[in-house]
């Protein structure tokens, strides 16, 4: 039985037209992400394969390979939450109330989280995530899907800026995509991520 797997989108490929197309939506999820999983999947065979034969000579390759299809898999799994046919608009309560504090305003935030996902060189990710040791939000600029990622911060918003999540719709102009996402942002989701982050918030 495999230990991960594709999940369900919360809504239909059409729902997030127009900033995002039904035929993106469903090549994104059902090829790319599917793909992710399958690497997941087969990673944690063949590191199986290598410690039943005590053989760690493709060790080295096998981890690099694991961690990046299961940090596919992890941040596609957040990304279609973190979007919705009704997001939008800005978050409120303590979500809001962090935001000021660590980025000095909404806007202040939006604009380092857009720069920094439209300014991935080649494929990766913007990301708001919760970091642990100093109980502070942070944006990560992310390459591929696990690079220059801080150890031990938690995402709550993630923004795809691999070609396959945009290339069909808006062709070489990633930054027309990005901004579109803020009109998706589901910041009921964004928000319980942030107060499980936070829950979860071990001493270091």
């Amino acid at each position: 039985m495999a230990v991960y797997n594709l999940p369900d989108l919360p809504y239909d490929y059409g729902a997030l037209e127009p900033a995002m197309s039904g035929e993106i939506l469903e090549l994104h999820h059902d090829k790319h992400h599917a793909a992710y999983v399958k690497g997941a999947n087969d990673g944690l065979d063949r590191l199986a394969e290598v410690r039943d034969k005590g053989d760690y000579a493709t060790l080295v390759g096998l981890e690099k390979t694991f961690a990046f299809n299961l940090s596919g898999h992890v941040l596609h799994s957040i990304f279609w939450n973190n979007l919705s046919p009704d997001g939008g608009d800005r978050p409120d309560g303590e979500l809001a109330a962090a935001i000021d504090e660590h980025f000095g305003s909404f806007d202040g935030f939006a604009g380092q989280l857009s720069a920094a996902t439209k300014g991935v060189q080649g494929s990766g990710w913007g990301v708001l995530a919760w970091e642990p040791l100093s109980q502070r939000l942070i944006v990560e600029q992310v390459y591929d899907h696990h690079g220059n990622v801080g150890q031990g911060s938690t995402p709550v918003l993630v923004f795809d800026a691999w070609e396959h999540a945009y290339y069909l719709q808006y062709r070489n102009v990633r930054p027309d995509y990005v901004d579109r996402l803020w009109h998706l942002v589901n910041w009921t989701d964004v928000t319980a991520r942030f107060d499980a982050a936070r829950a979860a918030t071990p001493k270091i």
